[in-house]
Formats: structure tokens, sequence, C-alpha cells
């Protein structure tokens, strides 16, 4: 009996014998869990699931970690440190495993991918990030930012560019997101329905989903060209045609009602962004942009002029009232805005002192107070939740100085004039181009949420900067092999 075990046994492939050893494992460990009452053992066979499944077939690894990001929560660990869950144990996970899979499988990986541009300009990003944490301030803080930015490149830029390749991967990997985002979407609606959708609300109905009203926007902002994109798959009024028209029009009421300016302007920009591409002026804005970027910049400085816009600590204050708040943000009254004035100001005194290297990756917040001004102090500059810099360039280039901050342009400024190059080579390929501009578009409002904001290391923001940027390499490529 026992030979014919053996016999069988080694008749076995790999997967085989891997599901049977689950097998085992998942009722030694429920009988243990059942004797014993630990009954925390009974976790363990989904654990063993994840880890089959992983070394079967790590792309349905992958996309259960698509499908969990609109669902994920952030949980506060011991010590001022923080996870994302079930996603950030995924993404290292997958880090872990595409790499063993890289160093069996070398000549599996397409080489044009690696060697392409615009991967080498994220390498270069990345390179100076590691640099700048060896040189940092507090070397811990800015290692873990930097592990953490180290398995997001891998996981949703050089994974996702491996596995989303042909239209048909893309077009599955909207779904995949799709449908738990139009479930969070729901789900908040209806809470906030029951607050009479009060502005004043907003943030009580996003738990467990989402930390704040701007991350719940911006991944709707963000996901929204997909929405709008999706509907030429499909003939026009057919019933996943209407379906997707109604879910489009029912995500534009969600971000109406979470009250985010930022994505209001967001969607208008790449409105802008979309004729833009189109007519190929990308390179004039992008020129146009830097310009005035740099000539406020040294107005603002020049005589100390920022002063001049300093707020009224006694009527700058909260608002209950949406309406309020538009009112308040042009007249320099509202705290969010001159809180963010309050930090951008502690950023432009810092940088000078560390021009170069920066302060550290993740540093901005433990260096910034004593170089604030007080001028400029709300009421909760306090900042008791530790909060960032609001604003992705400021903070690089606070943290990684100037060559950083030219890192981070370049990459930016490449990805988008390479796009529109891609987008009008695909002119022989309508399904490719579509998806082109859904990438672009995409990518055009995370950048427009940066301007005010610091979201790329977010799970659910972050990935899908990095993911746009993988799908556009891939239908360039796809022009190179004349792939339809």
């Amino acid at each position: 009996m026992v030979a014919k075990w053996i016999t069988g046994w080694q008749q076995l492939d790999t997967a085989h014998r891997l599901f049977w050893v689950l097998a085992t494992i998942t009722l030694a460990t429920l009988f243990v869990g059942v004797a014993t009452g630990w009954y925390f053992l009974a976790g363990v066979p989904l654990l063993l699931v994840v880890a089959f499944v992983a070394i079967v077939n790590f792309e349905a690894l992958f996309l259960l970690l698509v499908f969990c990001l609109p669902l994920s929560t952030e949980v506060l660990l011991p010590n001022g440190l923080g996870t994302d869950l079930p996603t950030e144990p995924l993404i290292v996970g997958l880090m872990l495993i595409f790499g063993l899979y890289l160093i069996s499988r070398a000549k599996v990986y397409p080489a044009a991918f690696f060697t392409h541009p615009l991967s080498l300009l994220l390498l270069l990003h990345l390179g100076w990030i590691i640099v700048t944490t060896v040189s940092s301030e507090l070397f811990v803080v800015s290692l873990k930012f930097s592990l953490a930015k180290i398995w997001y490149i891998v996981t949703f830029y050089f994974l996702a560019g491996h596995l989303l390749r042909r239209v048909s991967d893309v077009k599955r990997f909207f779904w995949v997101v799709f449908w738990p985002m139009l479930f969070v979407v729901v789900v908040v609606m209806i809470r906030h329905a029951a607050y009479g959708f009060s502005f004043a609300d907003i943030h009580r109905v996003l738990h467990p989903f989402q930390r704040n009203h701007v991350n719940y926007a911006a991944t709707m902002a963000l996901f929204f060209p997909f929405l709008l994109g999706a509907t030429g798959w499909y003939p026009w009024r057919s019933r996943t045609w209407w379906w997707l028209v109604a879910s489009a029009a029912l995500v534009a009421i969600a971000i109406y009602f979470s009250f985010t300016r930022a994505a209001y302007l967001s969607l208008f920009i790449a409105l802008g962004a979309y004729f833009i591409i189109r007519w190929r002026l990308v390179n004039y804005v992008l020129v146009v942009a830097l310009v005035l970027a740099v000539a406020g910049g040294i107005y603002v400085v020049k005589d100390n002029r920022y002063l001049d816009y300093a707020p009224n600590y006694d009527r700058t204050i909260s608002h209950e009232s949406f309406d309020n708040l538009i009112e308040a943000t042009y007249k320099l009254e509202d705290i969010s805005t001159m809180e963010r004035l309050y930090r951008w100001v502690a950023g432009g005194q810092m940088a000078p002192y560390r021009p170069w290297m920066g302060w550290g990756p993740g540093n901005f917040v433990n260096f910034y107070r004593p170089y604030t001004v007080k001028s400029f102090r709300t009421y909760v500059s306090a900042n008791k939740e530790n909060s960032g810099i609001h604003s992705y360039f400021l903070m690089t280039l606070v943290e990684q100085g100037i060559p950083g901050l030219v890192f981070l342009l370049l990459l930016l400024g490449y990805t988008l004039s390479r796009g529109q190059v891609i987008y009008h080579q695909l002119a022989h390929a309508p399904e490719r181009r579509r998806i082109v501009v859904m990438a672009l578009l995409s990518i055009i409002i995370i950048d427009s949420f940066l301007l005010i904001n610091d979201l790329i290391e977010t799970d659910k923001v972050g990935s899908f900067f990095f993911i746009n940027m993988a799908i556009l390499v891939n239908q360039e490529l796809s022009v190179r092999n004349h792939d339809r």
C-alpha cells in the first residue's frame, strides 16, 4: 500500500502535489484549532491558498490585489506605523514572487520593456530616492519610504507591464477594478444619502474604504477616463454600454458629492488635455507650464511677497457648507487652503538649507516646524495627524533636493510627451489608441492632484499611477511588434 502511494505521488505533477499538501495541512490545522481552542489557526489554510495560487499562477494573485485596491483599509500599527490591508502584504508578496520568477526565467521578460526610456527614467527616479535615503537625516523613516516605493514600482509597473500587454488583458483589468469600485461608491452614496448628502458629514461615511474625502474623490476621478473609454468597447446602446454609461453617471454624481475641489479641477484639466493630445500640443503646454511655475516661484519669493498672502488668523475657519468653502477659498479664509500655504512656506524655507540631497524621503513632517512662518499659522497647525506638505512636487524638492525634483519632472513630462506620440502612432489600432487615452488622462488627473496633495504613496492612487505608465509602454511596444 505504501509503495503504491509513493508511486502515485511520484506520478503527480507539481501543481497536484501542492494541492494534496495544502489539503493535508488544512485538515490538520482545523483539527488542531478545534482541539486546542486556537481558532486563529483556521486562517492558516487561507494563507496557504494564497501562497499556492501565487506559485501556480501569480497572475491570479495580481488580479486579486487589483480587486482589493478599492476595498482596502488603512490600519494603524504601534510606534506610529501603518499599513493597508489586505493590499500591502499582497504587494510585497507579489514583488518577492515576481523577483524569483525573473531570476528563474529572465529571458521571458521582454528586454524592450525594461530598457524603454520611461522605464529608465522611473529607475533613475527610484535610484535618487535610494541615494537620498542614505544621506537622510532620519535613515529609518527614509528607508521605509524607499522600500515602499520599490515594491510599488516592481509590482505595479514591472509586474503589471508583464501581465497587461494585450487589449484583452487591459479589459480584464478594467472589469476586475470596476466591480469593487462600484460597490464602494454605492455603499458610500447610500450612507451619505442618510445624512442628506451633507458636506459636513462626508468624512463619516467613508470608513473603512477611504482615509478622507480627497482620497475618495481621487480614486473615482482617476478611474473616470477608464469608465468613459470602456463604453467604446461595446456596441452603442447595448446592455453593457448602458450599464457603463449609468455607472459613469453615478460616479460623476459621487465625485460631485465628495465636495473635493481638486477632483472638479482635475476632470476639467483632463477634458482640456484630451484636445491638447489630439492637436499635438503637449510639448508646448509643458514648456508654458514650466515657465509659469518658475516665474510664479520667483515672483512670490522676491522681496518676500509671499508674506502678503498671510491669512487673518481670526477669520480663517473651517466651514460646514460647501458654498461657504468655495467663497472662503478665493478670499484666502478657508482653513484647508491656508494650512497648505502654511506648510508650503515652511517647505520653501527648508529647501535652501539642503538644496542637493534634501532632508531625506518621508522626512518633511519630522523637520518642518522650526521653518514655519507664524503669520501663516491656522487653527489646525498643530498637525496631530502628522500629515504631509500637501504638494508632491514641493515635497520632492524638500526631501530629495533639486535633482529629485528634476528627475520627477522629467519622468512626468516624458510620460505625457511620449504618450502623445504613442496616441498618434496607433491611428491604425483604435482599441489600443483608446487605451492610451484612458491611461494618459488618468495620469493627468493624478498629476493634477499632486499639485496640492501627496497621494502617490497611497495604494489606491499610487497603484494606478504606475500601472498607467506600464500600459503606455506596452502600447508603444505593440506598435514596434505590429500587434493589433
